[in-house]
């Protein structure tokens, strides 16, 4: 048994679908969910959206407690990358500050920060290649500039999982920040942002937490939100939001400050439905399955003789494995096996894999099985 219900993913119907670091998918719920949605927007406009639009403090309060956070924390964005916006763009900084940052970022993760360079902004890129940014590498570079660590929990390229928890404390100890892009491990694995120390987290909607693209959320400490000037308010950002032409009134007390203007309400609603689906299952059921599909994968890729980046270990090790196959084209390959129905990320770098918790061992041996098959096939070589 799949810790999530097979019978919930559309998907299976039609593809062995192993591609949530690109794209994930709706599970049954959440799509009759946003249909009932679309259909009340046809319907009845105000009159019957309205309703979604209350909830949306449930909405809020679903991914809070999601991720162990407190009420009142939690704003709905549109994407990863506005929640890195909010943090660069808000947070005090002084000429000469510094920000430390792994090189192998998705863009998400960097182009936010780099604009920072004009205000000053030392940014500090931790050289992937030669060092991870562990717990040790990240003391030995800290400095008493350092005001915020930015980190993905784990990386687009190659899986690596970063300890969140250590970072933080490390940071802390020196009066710095942890920001952590959270969209390649949420969903796939349980996190408690309290817990673990973190300051500020985005995630957008679309991989592992199964919902649509074009939402996400950040979550910011209580303690930080005063801090952080607004980068980009909007009509909703004040108290009473009602209160249309009074322009001077102070910003809500709360995180919802960051949402702006008026948020994605549909997208909001995939994100608690899908939170429920996967609460149903459990998260650490889920985390222990995806990491026991990812074991299985990367034994029978060496056992191919594939070469496999990054690094896996318990800690270390997420749902990704992205891996190339010596003398044959990845990019040649990944079309190859979709065109029979699995569904991988295929670029020049290698094939990356990413199942989730209704994938099956027998999946992951059909992917297997269709490399060793396509090993030797011209149609595969450069």
């Amino acid at each position: 048994m799949t810790p999530l219900d097979r019978s919930l993913f559309a998907v299976t119907e039609n593809f062995t679908y192993l591609n949530h670091a690109a794209v994930g998918v709706l599970p049954r719920p959440t799509r009759e969910a946003l249909h009932a949605f679309i259909d009340a927007h046809a319907e009845g406009g105000v009159a019957r959206v309205y309703s979604y639009e209350r909830d949306m403090p449930a909405y809020r309060s679903k991914i809070a407690s999601f991720i162990g956070a407190q009420p009142g924390t939690i704003a709905v964005l549109r994407n990863t990358g506005d929640g890195a916006n909010a943090i660069a763009g808000g947070f005090p900084w002084q000429p000469g500050d510094e920000l430390i940052l792994p090189d192998n970022e998705f863009p998400a993760n960097a182009q936010p920060w780099l604009p920072l360079r004009d205000r000053g902004v030392n940014i500090r890129f931790i050289e992937t290649r030669k060092e991870r940014l562990t717990p040790d590498v990240l003391r030995s570079t800290i400095t008493p500039r350092t005001k915020i660590v930015s980190v993905s929990w784990v990386s687009f390229e190659d899986g690596y999982r970063h300890d969140l928890a250590a970072l933080a404390e490390i940071a802390h100890e020196h009066g710095a920040l942890l920001a952590v892009d959270a969209i390649q491990g949420l969903g796939a694995f349980p996190l408690d942002v309290q817990s673990c120390g973190i300051d500020a987290l985005y995630c957008g909607g679309a991989k592992w937490m199964l919902s649509l693209q074009g939402v996400s959320f950040l979550y910011v400490r209580p303690e930080l939100i005063d801090r952080l000037a607004l980068a980009a308010p909007g009509w909703r950002s004040v108290g009473d939001m009602w209160d249309f032409l009074k322009y001077d009134q102070p910003y809500a007390a709360d995180a919802t400050r960051f949402e702006g203007g008026t948020p994605n309400f549909i997208g909001a609603l995939s994100l608690a439905r899908s939170i429920e689906v996967m609460e149903a299952a459990g998260t650490s059921r889920i985390g222990r399955h995806v990491l026991s599909l990812t074991d299985r994968l990367a034994e029978g890729l060496r056992r191919a003789g594939a070469d496999i980046a990054g690094r896996r270990s318990a800690m270390e090790s997420s749902g990704i494995v992205t891996f190339r196959l010596p003398g044959t084209d990845p990019v040649a390959l990944g079309k190859a096996l979709q065109h029979d129905g699995i569904v991988t990320t295929h670029r020049a770098n290698g094939i990356r894999v990413a199942p989730h918790g209704y994938n099956t061992s027998s999946e992951i041996d059909a992917l297997l099985d269709a490399v060793e098959r396509y090993r030797k096939e011209p149609a595969c070589s450069p």
